[in-house]
């Protein structure tokens, strides 16, 4: 089994076992990265070209600066994750916004601290221990 397949493994027992939205969607959005061809790295790209590098950077340094729903969709435009996470989680796009307010600072933090994102070879472990959060 692939790492791909790992993460998007860990990502459908995440989102089943939980049962609530925000563990849904945390579920579908790790999986919808994995799909996503720049991953996480494409999530701060985006972010960065929408004039949110500040958000970006506290998060990858553990600062809690929020993030309201219309910032996600601001930064999120156009990557088409918002989609894929809601279609993966079985719930609306509003909700995959409304979530990633409070998923999206620690998917950052677990998966690009300072700001870059992790090897590959170790996203496993990271989304493992970012899931089980919510469960």
């Amino acid at each position: 089994m692939g790492l791909l397949d790992s993460l998007k493994s860990l990502a459908g027992q995440a989102g089943d076992a939980a049962g609530t939205d925000q563990a849904k969607v945390a579920g579908g959005f790790i999986e919808a990265l994995t799909q996503h061809p720049q991953g996480i790295q494409g999530v701060i790209d985006a972010f960065n070209s929408s004039g949110m590098s500040q958000h970006v950077s506290d998060w990858a340094n553990g600062q809690n600066t929020t993030a309201t729903p219309d910032q996600i969709s601001q930064g999120l435009a156009g990557t088409g994750l918002i989609e894929a996470a809601a279609a993966k989680a079985g719930v609306s796009p509003e909700t995959v916004q409304s979530a990633l307010s409070t998923i999206l600072p620690m998917a950052i933090q677990h998966f690009a601290p300072n700001g870059q994102a992790a090897p590959q070879g170790s996203m496993a472990g990271m989304a493992q221990g970012l899931l089980s959060k919510f469960l």
